[in-house]
């Protein structure tokens, strides 16, 4: 049996990894030299601190002028907030009121989306640590310059990165998305194992499309942005990465076009071997797959693989069996349905041995469809910023604006809790309010997020995170009294802060607390109440935070139904655009057939094809959207978590419907013609995704081929009909 690839290594050689080693040496670098060679402990902070903020907005992954802009944007608006903060620090009035108002300003860049967020607190973040120390109206400028260059140091630094190993970024965030669709295909191969139970197979299965969602539409952003235009050396690393990223894109497509009713098939096969040897066959492909994403990530080709052969072998052994048993006669949708699974597979195979090969072939300067050339800029993402957006919602209804309110109530208690701490006795009872209230209006921003559920969780993890990081600084300090080792704990620490920061918060946490109290300890070697002052202002943070987050809540529940609506549409828009595909496709295989010229007709079809292609990458990110808030809603208070057998029911109806229509629109392509009652049939599901009645054809044709294509019609049927169903136990 094939072994999957440890989680550790996997994150070892992952962009994440990368992406926070890039991070924490942009960061750490102008500090290390301005202290190291010059002395200039002040200086050497401000300057990292500048850079930290630009930092931010470097993620790994993602479209790389997004990340340009975005860093631009992080330098200039960095700069201002440093000077704004400056200037009003040294008045306890004017810092009091200018902290909220810069705290809603910037919240408000939500609208924008998660590079909106990540600007958005980046300029906090900059606004908190200037805060840090009172300066006088002639320091600001000093200060703000300081921190613009350590900007424009991290930018210029990413950018010299980036050109360099331009190629190595591909690679990891591409082997990201591989190991992703290992995952999943290892999560589908449990519906063949009679032993599991399905409700807890197909949740693990939507939690893992979800991921892959995000880590498809990552590398399509990443190897997309700038494709092979030549046969240099780079344009031909540029084909290879692209031709892995346009097989595994099909083998998720094959793969999410095989939504089998399991329940069925165990059912009526309870003890085959078929479903033994399919999941076997899944779980060795799985495998694959996780080894060809690790070679990716490592540079090195793919050479020994497990085979799948005898599963497959097995497979048609055992349908040969049902076929002479009178199957085929008895149950011809069973017998369809098997010789499905039996053909996907097949195809799955092809398509993980291809991938395979291109890392063994990687100066292949073709494009393993060359149709898709003039195409691929069209799958990329697309973010548009306008001021518009921003004064739209200024509203009581919108979420942002929500968001935004609750982080600037929740910065005010900080400052007035601050300001009154620091103006009397209790000071000398709970000294980190006073002499770091600052560390408390950091922690509120961290913690606080649009959604309650993350805000809640994310209050814990960093909880847990800041104790043990506290307790592991506590044992360093005992230990060794050593600066060099001090040194290259708060380098590593620095390093795995920045690269488990999207993966895991809480450790995450860990190592960011132990970063901030070695950093201190450096600037002040004999202030031995720094730990005792993160545990108070973390704790006090926390408690803000959480109590603010009741303030305006805007539930998950508030947005199912627009979200349902959305998937609901992309389906729509899937099922036009295929049959518009399909319909292209037959007439020009009629053209053909009677030896008439069909270029006229080939651009049609493939603009056709595109945009069938486009609306299922559609579909992926609308259900990625819809399961997320879901289950996000189960994690908020029970009086809270409104509809959920309804939407439930609709995740489960949405995903088989995209399933089946993905199935369905390649058989139908390949007819002569479509018959009577799988036209009605076809109607019928348009029909219900309108919200309408329909009148579905009782029978329909399963005479040959058309068996294979009776089971998915059938299905689409009765999904849209519960769809249509739920939508209306939703709406009122």
């Amino acid at each position: 049996m094939a072994t999957r690839i440890p989680l550790l290594q996997r994150f070892f050689y992952s962009h994440y990894f990368f992406g926070g080693l890039r991070q924490a040496v942009g960061v750490l670098l102008p500090a290390l030299l301005l202290i190291g060679v010059f002395q200039l402990y002040s200086v050497g902070m401000i300057t990292a601190i500048g850079a930290a903020c630009v930092a931010i907005i470097d993620q790994p992954g993602g479209p790389r002028r997004y990340g340009t802009n975005g860093m631009l944007g992080a330098i200039l608006l960095g700069s201002i907030t440093a000077a704004i903060t400056g200037l009003a620090s040294s008045h306890s009035v004017l810092i009091w009121l200018t902290v909220p108002a810069l705290c809603f300003v910037f919240s408000m860049f939500t609208v924008f989306g998660k590079q909106g967020g990540l600007l958005g607190f980046a300029c906090l973040l900059i606004m908190t640590l200037t805060m840090r120390t009172p300066l006088n109206p002639h320091e600001v400028l000093l200060h703000t310059l300081y921190s613009f260059l350590g900007g424009v140091f991290y930018f210029t630094y990413s950018s010299i990165v980036h050109r360099l190993l331009w190629h190595r970024e591909e690679q990891q965030v591409l082997s990201v998305a591989l190991f992703a669709t290992a995952d999943y295909i290892a999560a589908r191969s449990q519906f063949y194992d009679v032993d599991a139970d399905l409700e807890t197979s197909y949740r693990k299965l939507i939690h893992a499309q979800s991921t892959m969602t995000d880590a498809h539409q990552a590398a399509r952003d990443t190897v997309l942005r700038e494709l092979p235009r030549g046969h240099r050396r780079s344009d031909k690393l540029r084909a290879a990465a692209l031709n892995v990223f346009i097989d595994m894109v099909a083998l998720l497509d094959s793969l999410v076009a095989t939504h089998t009713d399991y329940a069925t098939l165990r059912r009526s096969v309870p003890d085959s071997d078929v479903l033994i040897f399919a999941r076997d066959a899944l779980y060795k492909l799985a495998a694959n797959v996780s080894h060809i994403a690790l070679n990716i990530a490592r540079n090195r080709r793919t050479k020994e693989r497990n085979s799948v052969k005898a599963e497959l072998r097995a497979i048609e052994y055992e349908l040969e069996k049902y076929r002479q048993a009178g199957l085929v006669e008895s149950e011809p949708e069973v017998y369809a349905l098997l010789i499905q699974v039996l053909r996907r597979i097949r195809n799955a195979t092809r398509l993980v041995d291809r991938m395979a090969a291109h890392t063994r072939n990687a100066d292949a300067a073709q494009l393993v469809d060359m149709r898709l050339d003039k195409a691929l800029d069209r799958f990329l993402s697309r973010r548009a910023w306008r001021v518009g957006m921003l004064t739209s919602n200024l509203r009581l209804d919108s979420s942002h604006f929500r968001y935004a309110t609750r982080v600037t109530i929740a910065a005010l208690m900080a400052m007035t809790f601050t300001t009154a701490m620091s103006h009397t006795s209790l000071s000398q009872i709970l000294p980190g309010a006073s002499m770091h209230g600052y560390w408390i209006v950091l922690t509120i921003l961290v913690i606080m997020k649009p959604g309650f559920a993350l805000t809640r969780q994310r209050n814990g993890w960093r909880l847990a995170g800041t104790l043990i990081g506290c307790g592991l600084a506590l044992v360093l300090f005992n230990v060794t009294h050593s600066p060099n080792v001090y040194l290259a704990v708060l380098v590593v620490a620095c390093v795995l802060g920045y690269s488990l920061i999207q993966l895991n918060f809480m450790i995450a946490a860990v190592f960011n607390t132990v970063f901030v109290l070695l950093a201190f300890h450096f600037l002040s070697p004999n202030t031995s109440v720094v730990i005792s002052e993160r545990l108070i202002d973390t704790f006090i943070g926390c408690g803000i935070a959480l109590l603010c987050s009741y303030i305006l809540p805007w539930w998950e529940h508030n947005f199912m139904g627009s979200l349902a609506n959305a998937v609901k549409k992309a389906n729509k828009e899937l099922l036009s655009t295929g049959l518009h595909y399909a319909a292209l496709t037959r007439a020009q295989a009629a053209l053909a057939a009677s030896a008439q010229d069909t270029t006229a007709l080939d651009a049609e079809q493939h603009e056709a094809e595109m945009h069938w292609r486009i609306a299922r990458k559609n579909v992926y990110i609308a259900f990625s959207n819809f399961a997320s808030a879901f289950y996000r809603m189960m994690d908020e208070p029970i009086k809270q978590q409104n509809n959920v057998p309804e939407l439930n029911n609709l995740m489960i109806q949405y995903h088989v419907l995209a399933s089946q229509i993905s199935a369905a629109i390649p058989i139908l392509a390949s007819l002569p013609s479509v018959p009577e009652g799988i036209q009605k049939s076809l109607d019928a599901v348009g029909e219900y995704l309108d919200g309408n009645d329909a009148s579905p054809p009782v029978s329909i044709e399963t005479e040959g081929e058309l068996a294979t294509l009776a089971y998915p019609l059938r299905q689409m049927v009765k999904a849209a009909q519960l769809i249509r169903q739920e939508m209306r136990g939703v709406a009122t």
